[in-house]
């Protein structure tokens, strides 16, 4: 609670995360928001520009700009979160496990993660693609793939420091069962290290699975997705930008949205540290992967 207390006194993270259930919102009520078909061709009405039927336009087949905007947001964010929430949730479990046990069980789960880090995720997604096609779903796999591995580490990191705290060994030598160790003492200190990367990550999520469909590897067409989007109005991006414009600010937006709810998330927690130290600490891992 006093986390949240001083995150909510952030107005920053504030803003930030109303951007994100903002963006949430309109993703998941899309047919309620807009009465378009954002796959409707007219090619009678291609490149209108802003009016009350079309706020943004239309693009160069006619169809509703601002509604394709708001439809993209499903596989553009809310797929990325449907593949957080398997990576978070895969390396959890197998970092608290090799956290807490060590031993022969963090030996073997280690070897594993240097097995899928030791190519980097590009790589993974090009190969799948390879193997199985493209589709957002083989992205979505990838990033499973390649982030559990990452989350793994950071989270095992982080419960042996715990595990090696004196109420977690006077736990064990009461004789306290592990898991509700790891349920009542170490778990509730891991949850906000968790948010933290967590929040980070969707940034560079986003940002690959747009590049990918941008690069036609991602979405197929005529989905709409923000990258598809942007590959869609580079052809006419010099005669008509505003093609461009909106998926391109959309992207912007809810990427610094993450990163200054990251940002706010590891002050709340330590309001001691720097924002240079920061971006250091908390960014690196998500570079790197």
């Amino acid at each position: 609670m006093i986390i949240l207390k001083r995150l909510l006194q952030d107005k920053g993270a504030v803003v930030a995360l109303g951007i994100i259930v903002l963006y949430v919102f309109l993703g998941l009520a899309a047919p309620l928001v807009t009465f378009y078909d954002p796959n409707h061709i007219d090619t009678a009405n291609k490149f209108a520009g802003m009016s009350f039927q079309h706020l943004l336009g239309t693009d160069h087949l006619g169809r509703d700009i601002l509604t394709r905007l708001i439809y993209a947001i499903r596989p553009s964010l809310l797929y990325v979160f449907v593949a957080l929430f398997v990576s978070v949730l895969i390396g959890s479990i197998l970092g608290f496990l090799s956290g807490y046990f060590q031993g022969f069980v963090d030996a073997l789960i280690m070897r594993a993660c240097d097995v899928m880090l030791a190519f980097p995720s590009y790589v993974v997604t090009l190969a799948l693609i390879a193997l199985f096609g493209m589709g957002a779903e083989n992205i979505i796999m990838a990033f499973i793939l390649t982030r559990w591995a990452w989350f793994c580490r950071v989270i095992r990191t982080s419960v042996m420091q715990y595990t090696a705290s004196d109420h977690v060994r006077f736990a064990k030598t009461i004789g306290m069962n592990d898991m509700k160790i790891i349920h009542k003492h170490i778990m509730p200190l891991t949850l906000a290290d968790i948010a933290i990367i967590s929040s980070s990550s969707m940034c560079s999520m986003i940002l690959q699975i747009s590049g990918f469909s941008f690069l036609g590897l991602g979405v197929k067409a005529p989905t709409a997705e923000w990258g598809m989007m942007l590959n869609e109005a580079r052809k006419v991006m010099f005669t008509h930008p505003e093609m461009m414009f909106a998926p391109g600010i959309a992207i912007v937006i809810i990427v610094m949205a993450f990163n200054f709810l990251s940002d706010a998330l590891q002050i709340a927690i330590d309001p001691r540290i720097s924002s240079k130290d920061k971006l250091r600490s908390v960014k690196k891992g998500v570079v790197q992967s």
